[in-house]
């Protein structure tokens, strides 16, 4: 390090945040509504949080009547039918009481990948199994999901760009 000069030292940091980027990674998960400059941003995210979580909660509930209606017999999907439907009114449930961007971002991913493993399953053969739109629940489910999904993608969208209150 060059000491004769002063504008070549590190400077320390007048703030309190880390500096690290592990550290600014869990503030960004972090980053909840409740932290804008603008109350009533802080209330529209919220209230795209609890109807993503309530779509969140449709697309379990359809997921556990289908599993105990049979599918829990189809090997590797009958588990995952139930992982969906247990997984998904849990992160809407972490949804409402927090809103935070990390699961926002769980949410969003698990409806999409739910609907997306729908239309694998109907157009390869998914773990061996083949599905078809035709069945209950195929096409609701795949309006509830992928309407979730672009949901709650906005609220995280809407989180990431609005500004922080000082």
């Amino acid at each position: 390090m060059n000491t004769g000069y002063a504008g070549t030292l590190p400077q320390a940091r007048s703030d309190s945040r880390p500096a690290t980027f592990p550290g600014q990674v869990i503030r960004f998960l972090l980053k909840g509504p409740g932290q804008l400059r603008s109350r009533p941003l802080g209330w529209g995210i919220s209230l795209l949080a609890v109807a993503g979580a309530a779509l969140l909660v449709w697309s379990s509930v359809i997921h556990l009547m289908l599993w105990s209606d049979g599918y829990s017999g189809i090997s590797v999907i009958g588990p995952l039918f139930l992982a969906q439907g247990i997984g998904g009114i849990v992160i809407a449930a972490a949804l409402v009481v927090f809103r935070k961007m990390a699961v926002l971002g769980a949410g969003a991913v698990t409806l999409a990948g739910t609907a997306l493993g729908l239309l694998a399953s109907v157009h390869l053969d998914l773990f061996g199994y083949r599905e078809s739109l035709a069945v209950p629940y195929a096409m609701s489910s795949l309006v509830i999901e992928f309407t979730g999904a672009a949901i709650l993608l906005i609220a995280a969208l809407v989180l990431l760009a609005a500004p922080r209150r000082s």
